[in-house]
Formats: structure tokens, C-alpha cells, sequence
């Protein structure tokens, strides 16, 4: 995973999808990357330092004005080192901050001095999230900052209402952060088409001839090939997670995989087909 060895910065504010951030601290750790952890004010009435602590085995910063050792300005060290910062949850509040330039705490203070790329993963209540100020906020980050966002998903929110504002699942985070750490690896510029899963030719209403394929080598090339730094446009019948960072086309039939890659190739580099083409397919379908 090209997450290995990577210093990242995990920034958490103060949300209820806090405890999320605590599995996503987990998967980091695992992935081998190198990982310091930002607590907000806000996020420690919801967890506890200890906890990401246990996790990393690294001390966990909350204090804008304590020294991360006896001559390093914890800020400064921390937007130096870091290939990477995520913010989850990145609640409106602490948005609102980046986009205005705010440094009042030890989370905003790094990410305005850090050259590192931004992953903020949003989780508020729908009104909030909808509301033109914070989607102001968000594209000013996107074109000022080069601020890249994963979510927020719909789904049940800590109001007991369900909407969009749902903090993305640790995860997808995940699957972002790769994307972004590889944007500019060994591959970025080529351009690659992947084909993936088996194509289905309908006979009826209800069947059609098609294989076994899972998709899963087709995917596997993709992120891959994504991971390297390539800008990868997926061509896939099956229904599995989205990549971060990927031009999804999704097909059935094998005349309709034919048509997306002879239009994806335009300006390609590399094919890669892994898909399991249909061999036959009916003369005539069955309408009923």
C-alpha cells in the first residue's frame, strides 16, 4: 500500500463522528504510515486522547502552545514532516476557519502552515451542510487550497434524522487518502483504461447467459495503477465500492463494454483488459 512510511496528520474536531475517526486512526496504523493525531478542543468532549494514543503509540496533540519536544514548535514539526493531512470529522466550524484563514487552535494552526495536500472528510447535520455559506466555504478550499473532500454520505445523523452529512466511512477515507498520496508517483501522467467483471446478454425479463467473474482483478489493477500516480477510467459491470479518484463507466453487455472502450481509448496510453467478455449472446431477446 503506498501509504507505508508516509507521514500523515490526522486532524479531528469536535462531532459526534469522532468515534469514526478512531477506526480510521486504526486502519493508518495498520496501512504502516507514520501518523500523529490532532485532537480539538471540541473532539476530546467526545473522545479521549487516550484512546488514539493506544493506537498510535505516539503522543497525541491537544495543546496549541506546548512544545512537541524541547526546541520543536508543534505546528511548525507537524506541517513540515506531513505528506498528508486528513480532517475527519471536519465539521462546519472548522471549515469555515480554513477557508477564512483562521489559526486559533492546534488543528487550524498546522493546516495553514502545512504545503501538504488536505483531505477533509465532512460530517454536520444536513441544514448545515446544505446551508450556501459552508458550500462556499468548501469550493473557496477546493480552488484556493487544493482542498479534496470525500463525502459526506446520506444516511442517519446524530439528530435521528436522515440525510446528507454523513462523515464517510473510514474506509472510503482510506481509499482517498492512497489516491491523493499517489497522485504524483511513478504514473502520473499516463493515462489507463481497465476493464473489469463479466458481461451479461440478457435472454429474457429474468435470465441471461453470464460467468462468475467478481471484478476483483480488474479493481485490483485499478488501484494499482491509481496508487502509481495514472488516471484510470474503469469500465466494469460489477457492483463493487466506488475508487477514489477513478472515472467509473459501468456496462452489461459485451457490445456495451465495446462501445465504452473504443470512446475511452480516445488520448489513452494503456489498456488492460481483465474483464470476462461474453462468448455468445442470444439472436433475438425474449420480451416476455
Amino acid at each position: 500500500m503506498n501509504i507505508e512510511g508516509k507521514s500523515i496528520v490526522l486532524g479531528v474536531a469536535g462531532g459526534i463522528a469522532a468515534y469514526k475517526a478512531a477506526d480510521l486512526c486504526s486502519q493508518l496504523v495498520k496501512a504502516n504510515a507514520t501518523l500523529d493525531v490532532i485532537l480539538t478542543d471540541a473532539a476530546r468532549e467526545f473522545v479521549a486522547p487516550l484512546t488514539f494514543q493506544a493506537l498510535t503509540h505516539r503522543p497525541v496533540v491537544t495543546e496549541m502552545f506546548s512544545l512537541l519536544a524541547e526546541t520543536e514548535i508543534g505546528h511548525v514539526i507537524l506541517a513540515k514532516h506531513a505528506d498528508l493531512l486528513i480532517i475527519a470529522p471536519a465539521t462546519a466550524n472548522t471549515i469555515a476557519k480554513l477557508a477564512a484563514g483562521l489559526a486559533d487552535n492546534m488543528l487550524t494552526t498546522t493546516a495553514l502552515a502545512t504545503h501538504a495536500p488536505i483531505l477533509l472528510a465532512p460530517a454536520m447535520e444536513s441544514q448545515m451542510w446544505l446551508n450556501p455559506l459552508t458550500k462556499s466555504n468548501i469550493s473557496k478550499l477546493r480552488q484556493e487550497r487544493d482542498v479534496l473532500v470525500v463525502g459526506p454520505g446520506t444516511g442517519r445523523l446524530a439528530s435521528g434524522a436522515s440525510g446528507v452529512g454523513r462523515m464517510a466511512e473510514p474506509e472510503e477515507i482510506l481509499d482517498a487518502a492512497r489516491w491523493v498520496i499517489g497522485r504524483h508517483g511513478p504514473l502520473s501522467g499516463r493515462r489507463v483504461v481497465i476493464t473489469a467483471g463479466g458481461t451479461r446478454e440478457t435472454l429474457d425479463p429474468i435470465r441471461f447467459l453470464g460467468n462468475r467473474s467478481s471484478g476483483q482483478m480488474g479493481y485490483a489493477l485499478t488501484y494499482e495503477a491509481r496508487d502509481r500516480g495514472a488516471k484510470v477510467k474503469l469500465i466494469s459491470t460489477v457492483d463493487l465500492p466506488e475508487p477514489s479518484g477513478v472515472k467509473l463507466l459501468a456496462v452489461e453487455t459485451a457490445d456495451q463494454m465495446l462501445d465504452a472502450v473504443l470512446e475511452a481509448m480516445d488520448g489513452m496510453d494503456v489498456l488492460l483488459m481483465a474483464a470476462a467478455v461474453a462468448d455468445y449472446r442470444p439472436a433475438r431477446q425474449q420480451t416476455k
